[in-house]
């Protein structure tokens, strides 16, 4: 294992819906397991439109019935977290694509992946944006992130040996 915890970076576009809850579920799968010294999240955003805000008050709300906590602020994501982060995990085709022209050589390429990766059984293969829809939008990319982020555990402690 590396000297330092393995770092993982979840993207949505503004970094106020998707990505804080992706970030705040695998934050307490995380906790859950013991394993807070060895693996560590951040979230961020493709676009800066909401650079500064908390998550949506929405999504918080959403979260907080199914157990969980958003914390943080909306931040871009930035060229430096290509090389920092050891998986960089996007919400939709969009975000990957976002994520991908900041890497221009292409060298960071094989650790920019969907979330819903981690998830094959599941049919949904984004994480629907539901910052326009009604409160069950926000019920479902609940759901939804809870699949993938146990999924996506699963393959980190393996990445980690633990």
């Amino acid at each position: 294992m590396k000297d330092r915890p393995y770092k993982l970076l979840f993207i949505c576009m503004g970094n106020i819906c998707r990505s804080p809850t992706a970030e705040g579920i695998m934050e307490t799968l995380i906790s859950d397991a013991g394993l807070q010294d060895k693996i560590v999240c951040d979230s961020a955003g493709t676009l800066s439109y909401h650079e500064g805000s908390p998550p949506d008050r929405r999504m918080t709300t959403a979260a907080a019935k199914a157990g969980y906590t958003l914390q943080g602020r909306s931040r871009p994501i930035t060229v430096g977290d290509l090389k920092e982060f050891d998986l960089i995990l996007t919400m939709d085709n969009d975000n990957l694509e976002g994520v991908r022209h900041l890497d221009r050589s292409g060298q960071y390429r094989d650790k920019i992946i969907p979330i819903c990766n981690f998830a094959p059984d599941q049919p949904q293969k984004e994480v629907p944006d539901p910052y326009y829809g009604g409160t069950d939008g926000f019920h479902q990319v609940v759901r939804l992130l809870e699949t993938t982020c146990k999924g996506l555990l699963e393959e980190v402690k393996k990445r980690i040996e633990v």
